[in-house]
Parts: C-alpha cells; sequence; structure tokens
C-alpha cells in the first residue's frame, strides 16, 4: 500500500523531552506515532470503509504477487525472469 506522510507541531521543549525520556525507556518515537495513529484508524474508521480498503490493496498488489511467483518458478526453472 502506497504511504503518505503527515507533519505535525509541537513545542519544541516538549518534543525533546518527550523523546528524552522515550530514549530511556527504549522506546522510538516514530514507531510510537504510527501505532496511534493505527489505533486511532480502528476508532474512527467504519468497519465497511476498512473492508473496502483491504479489498483494494489486496487486488493491486495481486498483479506483482503473480509475477514474483512467475519469476521465482523462472529462476527455480533455470530461466531468465524476462523470459516469457
Amino acid at each position: 500500500m502506497k504511504k503518505a506522510s503527515i507533519t505535525i507541531q509541537m513545542d519544541a521543549e516538549k518534543l525533546r523531552a518527550v523523546t528524552r525520556y522515550m530514549e530511556k525507556k527504549d522506546a522510538d518515537i516514530t514507531q510510537e506515532l504510527e501505532d496511534q495513529l493505527q489505533r486511532l484508524y480502528e476508532k474512527f474508521v467504519p468497519a465497511s470503509v476498512k473492508e473496502y480498503i483491504d479489498e483494494s490493496a489486496e487486488i493491486t498488489s495481486a498483479p506483482v504477487k503473480k509475477q514474483k511467483e512467475k519469476n521465482k518458478t523462472n529462476q527455480e526453472a533455470g530461466a531468465s525472469p524476462n523470459t516469457f
């Protein structure tokens, strides 16, 4: 699935403090923020929309997965990945 970036602002002193104390507990701020965003997604996005997104992701990734499987089969058979 394609990734997107977000930018937020926070008081610099508070950000330094949270980063400092998270480091003491071996916590990663990026991972924690990603986890929180996932929780927001789970909380607010209706189940039908989640299902639609999941199905769309499967359809989009299916041709790529099939091509990778074809390439792997060709390589195992000694053929070039670009051989048709």
